[in-house]
């Protein structure tokens, strides 16, 4: 087992993909068993590489609502047989997430803001390894801010950055902040651009995505419960965010980012801005908007799988 590794800010990244999933903990290895507990699975009570060997695919979303509706999507645009209303949440044992398995797609709900995501993704990553996955590509499917874009334009993150504007995320461990990269896999992110094109109605653009703390403050919004900034400084921060290459605000895509580097998976977040934040705060648009809206990130990744499959030429 490698070491762990602390520090992933170096340009190695091409060597972590080109091998199985991996851990980055060797305690594991001493393990008689490892209990995946927000999932209900365990490596002594679940077969993981019979169950999920096959998986390629891995896409995670906030809402367990939108990623069931998001498994029946796929079922039908893969063909595969049965009746995808009749599809079953894996993780029926435990409230915290949901997981559904659709031929070589796993769809799985994360929750909101980054330690939601963060336990989620320890178990799935932790999960892909025990059931010995090779070439997997997992995908975060959200919503956002638009930082300068119209509303409903998909963004495919190229780095995920922080408040400052810095490709990194910080966890602190042990009481010491260590510090991770969070740039994400270039030629999955040129080939959703490509896929995009292939698609209408959906407004694509590759751009830098800032990951925030909390939906209000922390992303500069004046109609939270409390408010320490002017409207003025709230359009002087979104300028400046603007002019790092930041296109859309969200609250997961950093840890996503690097944890997803360290343990040597492809990953891209693909992300509809609902709104302009130079244009307001507030999500004003029609829930049928909306919803059309929220199915773009799911179109053109569904594309991308198809293409991968070899289902589209």
């Amino acid at each position: 087992m490698a070491p762990i590794l602390v520090n992933c800010m170096g340009n190695d990244h091409n060597d972590y993909i080109k091998q199985l999933v991996q851990v980055k903990n060797p305690y594991l290895d001493t393990m008689e068993e490892d209990i995946l507990y927000h999932f209900s699975l365990g490596t002594k009570t679940h077969n993981l590489p019979e169950m999920f060997g096959e998986i390629k695919f891995v896409c995670v979303g906030g809402s367990a609502n939108r990623m069931k509706a998001f498994a029946q999507f796929i079922h039908k645009e893969l063909e595969l047989p049965g009746n995808p209303e009749e599809i079953i949440d894996i993780c029926e044992g435990t409230d915290r997430y949901c997981m559904y398995k659709v031929g070589p797609v796993l769809s799985i709900s994360h929750g909101m803001g980054v330690p939601s995501i963060s336990i989620m993704l320890h178990e799935l990553i932790k999960l892909l390894h025990h059931a010995q996955c090779r070439d997997v590509v997992l995908f975060r499917l959200g919503t956002s801010g638009g930082v300068g874009l119209a509303p409903g334009t998909v963004v495919v993150t190229d780095k995920a950055v922080d408040y400052s504007f810095r490709p990194q995320f910080e966890q602190v461990v042990l009481g010491k902040v260590i510090t991770r990269s969070t740039e994400l896999d270039e030629g999955v992110a040129n080939e959703l651009l490509v896929c995009s094109s292939e698609l209408q109605n959906i407004p694509t653009v590759i751009g830098n995505t800032m990951c925030t703390h909390d939906f209000y403050e922390g992303q500069g919004r004046l109609d939270g419960a409390l408010c320490s900034f002017s409207h003025e400084e709230k359009l002087e921060y979104l300028r400046k965010a603007y002019d790092a290459g930041v296109r859309n605000i969200e609250m997961e895509s950093t840890v996503f980012a690097a944890m997803c580097r360290v343990c040597g998976l492809k990953a891209a977040v693909v992300c509809v801005a609902l709104l302009n934040r130079f244009d307001g705060d507030q999500i004003t648009s029609s829930h049928e908007v909306l919803v059309e809206y929220q199915q773009r990130p799911q179109i053109l990744v569904s594309h991308f799988i198809k293409k991968r499959l070899g289902q589209i030429v």
